[in-house]
């Protein structure tokens, strides 16, 4: 009996690493506590293929996910390959595909439904310049008024109206967005949105008086974060990944 090819062998070389990428994205969104049983998505772009990206089978639970268990989904919504037959859920087809067909230049777009990033979703001042976690967003985050379950295509329009040129949005009432070119961008945006909203939650359960910088100093934040050429998140990602293949390096399969 002839054995059956590797998986990667059924994709071209760049869309396999993208796939990995991905995977691997899922296991530290599980690893850091980001996870919503199979409720939340993260997605990727195929690469050249503008029409067309990648996100979790709905029925997987972050850890168990796989470079071959993506599944590939077109921006109208038609699934073009389902390895586990498992579908996907379709609040997660309407933002995803919402936000890679509206910006070219998006990669990857990760949605999250963690404790702070729902409790700073739900006080209507919404994320506050307290750390310097949360100053990196200063005049750089959207805010999208809670509909229902996002489940109605016509709420696409205004997803995408109201993220605009951003690359981070809190999702009034639901969670938190984030998007960049490439899935570790994206992670690295999130990982930061994250602790921002953890922070925030701890300082104003703490009933003490709050410190907050001068509006210049957390434009600066943001600009210094923003610069151009910046090497974080590309050097985060590879110890990130070297963490991954200690613990378990099921996921580049």
């Amino acid at each position: 009996m002839t054995a059956s090819p590797a998986p990667q062998h059924r994709y071209d070389p760049a869309e396999w690493a993208v796939r990995v990428d991905l995977a691997a994205c899922y296991r530290l969104a599980a690893h850091f506590g980001m996870t919503d049983l199979i409720y939340t998505h993260i997605s990727a772009r195929v690469p050249g293929a503008h029409a067309h990206f990648l996100i979790n089978a709905y029925g997987l639970l972050f850890d168990e996910i796989r470079a071959s268990t993506l599944v590939k989904v077109r921006l109208e919504g038609d699934v073009i390959d389902d390895p586990t037959g498992l579908g996907i859920n379709p609040a997660g087809f309407v933002i995803h595909g919402a936000v890679h067909g509206a910006r070219p230049d998006v990669g990857c777009v990760m949605h999250t439904h963690t404790t702070a990033g729902l409790a700073v979703a739900a006080q209507r001042h919404g994320l506050l310049p307290l750390t310097q976690h949360a100053m990196r967003f200063t005049g750089a985050l959207a805010y999208h008024d809670y509909e229902g379950i996002a489940l109605e295509p016509d709420e696409q329009a205004r997803l995408v109206a109201d993220l605009g040129t951003r690359n981070a949005m809190i999702l009034r009432n639901h969670g938190l967005l984030v998007c960049g070119p490439t899935v570790h961008d994206a992670f690295d945006l999130m990982a930061h949105l994250e602790r921002a909203c953890q922070a925030q939650v701890a300082a104003l359960a703490g009933n003490a008086d709050i410190v907050t910088p001068p509006p210049a100093v957390a434009a600066k934040v943001a600009a210094q974060f923003a610069r151009p050429g910046r090497q974080a998140p590309a050097n985060a990602w590879g110890a990130l990944l070297r963490m991954l293949d200690k613990r378990d390096p099921s996921y580049r399969q």
